[in-house]
């Protein structure tokens, strides 16, 4: 460790002589320095949080404003006047589900001085954008508008919080699956986690349920893309796992991967803060990353905070719907939208009962969806209540910031320079008693209401465990007679399986060793195929004896090199139609496919997948076997919003899949994975590492746009510089904020 020290000051003192620039602006209240490091980071130094946030701000804009001026206009409904009449709908769900209730609650929900803070940021990016006077960037100029300014409210928009809550989208599934295949098939094969029998809501008629009543929902929450399986790891082990004798922390949350990179890096140094880590960038703050006393790092739960009620529209006015036994009127707010090309704006018109926004409606059944979501209440903008997370010094502080935290629900880690570690999951959860919310449910008689919310000291945690070890990985944390049920629905467990299989080895952990493990391609579920597989007494001809062989012989690790992993992949892929048949195929997972292959084992489903899947590794890859190498088929391509090829990087192999620690979901092109990872030494922070996918700037002129792309490809990291010491060895630009006069 002492040597890889004195080799990463040798590199930091190797940088060439940096360059300086100061910039005047309006709205600062004294200079402010920023020393960008040689990975692209910021690292702001102020003398007021005034000044540090908007300073954020502004360098957030200089970094990224393409990409945060088109997240601002999906968050708050104003793509249409951007892409034109295409983008009317998305606009339409953003607004539908924006919050309407007490601003002054909103604020204080996050922090005591978040709304300032809030203010400062944006006061940054305007300035920033007006600095431009007039002149648009290059992405703009392609897409053919100007940024618009931004309001501190910009930043509590609910749009990406309602994406993340994916159990919505279930129940109408569920309803679907039960139509199909009958409830029992569903509760063997498809089952709740933990298992409870599935009961139909009183009142409710399953043909009301239909896929097109989330057809807008879905249309509306994907990526934005211009004409032209996703889960996260953490770990935390104490003093007694390490060399140092102080704790490790590692965190790489899973989602899709983008250019410019969905994670923002940079280090705020002022009143009151001294961090590093990442976040969105059109948040103020971090998510995840340390301070000067904890470090903390983040899997998403995946708590139930969401349901579909549906409502009974009165026949012969479709302004009233049914309620408690009573006719009651449905709110209806109006509002108007500019739209590209048109002279006249759309009028919208946005409808809302007692449960919430109207999602659908069908006009002929006299039923409209509205949807009862955490969204609705103060505090559950994304990401915002970690302004308070990030300024906790030790645990009985750290708990009380993840009391705040609503959207999304995170299992945070944490780890202290005392030498302590804990898990603390935190969201806001809503209470049904005597109900499930694994299906719609009536929303006329009121027996379907929410009780309340799930005290935040009645959730899970832990604190120096004697396993000396905590990981998540979105699986089922629910301890053991746990008597809440915070949802039903989890990642399978195989990563986190895994990571605990690696925290068990015994070993004095170093950084270096959890590089290795975030990287780390081994299958548990290959491994549990083996198992069937020797179990397969004939297969039916040569090919596929040999096939079998290499399998076996295979080490389980989906490398770039290997063929048994492309081998591997391609038939459990061809494996569920084959067992279950190609309907109910097609909705079981891959635990539901490995217990019942253990159970029963079915030559004929082997058979039969592996012959599809041999044609499939031959079209694609040719008839040399020695050519099926798992790097040659599996890549990820990263495309620019605006789909210019030039903005784009890629395609590059990558290892590993969607149950691998080193995670790529989205089948042989990924899509989703660690764009961002950390890992934090708790008894040197400057011995820290990360990286970020593809780069920290999102100007395609910037040094730092894909700069980190080959390093992260490659599983390699760069230094999280943290001491002034530190920063400054990194520098390579040296940036003075000035107020202007």
């Amino acid at each position: 460790m002492r040597a890889r020290r004195v080799i990463l000051s040798l590199i930091w003192l190797a940088v060439p002589s940096f360059a300086e620039e100061r910039i005047a602006v309006e709205g600062l209240r004294a200079p402010v320095e920023i020393l960008r490091d040689r990975w692209g980071v910021p690292h702001i130094y102020a003398t007021t949080s005034d000044d540090l946030f908007f300073a954020q701000g502004f360098m957030a804009a200089r970094d990224r404003l393409f990409q945060i001026d088109l997240w601002r206009r999906v968050g708050t409904g104003k793509l249409a006047e951007a892409l034109g009449p295409g983008a009317i709908p998305r606009d339409r769900m953003a607004r539908l589900v924006s919050f309407r209730g007490d601003w002054d609650a909103e604020w204080r929900s996050y922090a005591p001085d978040a709304r300032e803070i809030a203010t400062a940021f944006t006061r940054g990016i305007n300035a920033y954008i007006r600095s431009l006077g007039g002149k648009r960037p290059v992405e703009f100029r392609m897409a053919g508008y100007d940024p618009g300014l931004w309001t501190p409210e910009d930043c509590a928009a609910r749009i990406a919080g309602l994406v993340m809550i994916r159990n919505l989208a279930r129940e109408v599934e569920r309803a679907g699956d039960i139509k199909k295949f009958g409830i029992e098939t569903v509760e063997k094969f498809l089952p709740p986690d933990p298992f409870v029998k599935i009961e139909i809501p009183r009142g409710l008629a399953l043909d009301d349920i239909t896929p097109e009543i989330l057809g807008g929902y879905r249309r509306v929450t994907g990526d934005v893309r211009f004409p032209a399986d996703q889960g996260s790891n953490n770990w935390v082990v104490d003093g007694s796992l390490t060399r140092t004798g102080k704790p490790l922390l590692a965190s790489d949350p899973h989602r899709p991967l983008l250019i410019p990179s969905l994670r923002k890096t940079v280090h705020l140094v002022g009143p009151g803060w001294n961090v590093i880590g990442a976040g969105e960038p059109a948040l103020p703050g971090i998510a995840l990353g340390h301070n000067q006393h904890i470090g903390f790092g983040f899997t998403i739960v995946g708590i139930d905070q969401a349901d579909l009620y549906v409502e009974k529209l009165n026949p012969a006015n479709a302004g009233e719907y049914f309620h408690r036994g009573a006719w009651r009127k449905v709110e209806t707010l109006r509002q108007t939208l500019a739209v590209k090309g048109r002279d006249v704006p759309e009028n919208l018109e946005l409808r809302y009962t007692v449960h919430g926004p109207i999602l659908h409606e069908d006009r002929a059944r006299h039923r409209a969806y509205a949807l009862r979501w955490v969204g609705a209440e103060p505090g559950t903008a994304g990401y915002l209540p970690a302004l308070s997370v990030a300024r906790a010094t030790n645990w009985r502080e750290f708990q009380q910031a993840m009391a705040r935290y609503k959207v999304p629900s995170e299992n945070m880690v944490y780890a202290d320079t005392a030498g302590n570690i804990g898990w603390q999951p935190g969201g806001l959860t809503p209470v049904r008693q005597n109900w499930t919310g694994l299906l719609p449910v009536p929303g006329d008689t009121g027996e379907y209401e929410w009780n309340g919310f799930l005290p935040f000291e009645e959730m899970p945690r832990l604190f120096n465990p004697p396993s000396h070890f905590i990981a998540t990985a979105n699986h089922n944390i629910l301890p053991p007679g746990y008597k809440h049920r915070l949802g039903y629905e989890w990642a399978l467990p195989f990563r986190f399986e895994r990571v605990r299989e690696m925290l068990r080895a015994g070993a004095k952990f170093t950084v270096a060793d959890f590089e290795r493990m975030q990287q780390d391609v081994v299958s548990l579920p290959a491994r549990r195929f083996q198992a069937i597989l020797r179990q397969w007494r004939q297969p039916s001809s040569g090919t596929q004896e040999a096939m079998v062989k290499r399998l076996l012989a295979w080490d389980a690790a989906l490398t770039l090199e290997s063929v048994p992993a492309a081998i591997y992949a391609h038939w459990i892929a061809r494996l569920p139609a084959a067992v279950f048949g190609a309907g109910l195929g097609a909705r079981t997972n891959l635990e539901m496919l490995l217990k019942t292959l253990e159970s029963k084992p079915n030559p004929k489903a082997l058979a039969e997948s592996l012959d599809l899947a041999l044609k499939d590794l031959a079209k694609s890859g040719g008839p040399d076997i020695e050519n099926w190498k798992w790097g040659r088929m599996h890549g990820l391509s990263l495309r620019h919003p605006l789909g210019v090829k030039a903005l784009g990087r890629g395609p590059i192999p990558r290892p590993g899949d969607a149950n691998t620690v080193n995670a790529a979901g989205g089948g042989m092109n990924q899509t989703s994975g660690a764009s961002y990872r950390q890992i934090l030494d708790l008894a040197d922070w400057d011995r820290s590492v990360m990286t970020n996918l593809p780069g920290e700037s999102g100007d395609p002129a910037s040094p730092h746009y894909s700069d980190l792309m080959a390093d992260w490809a490659a599983g390699k990291y760069h230094p999280m510089p943290f001491t002034r010491r530190a920063v400054e060895a990194a520098t390579v630009e040296r940036i003075r904020l000035v107020a202007r006069p």
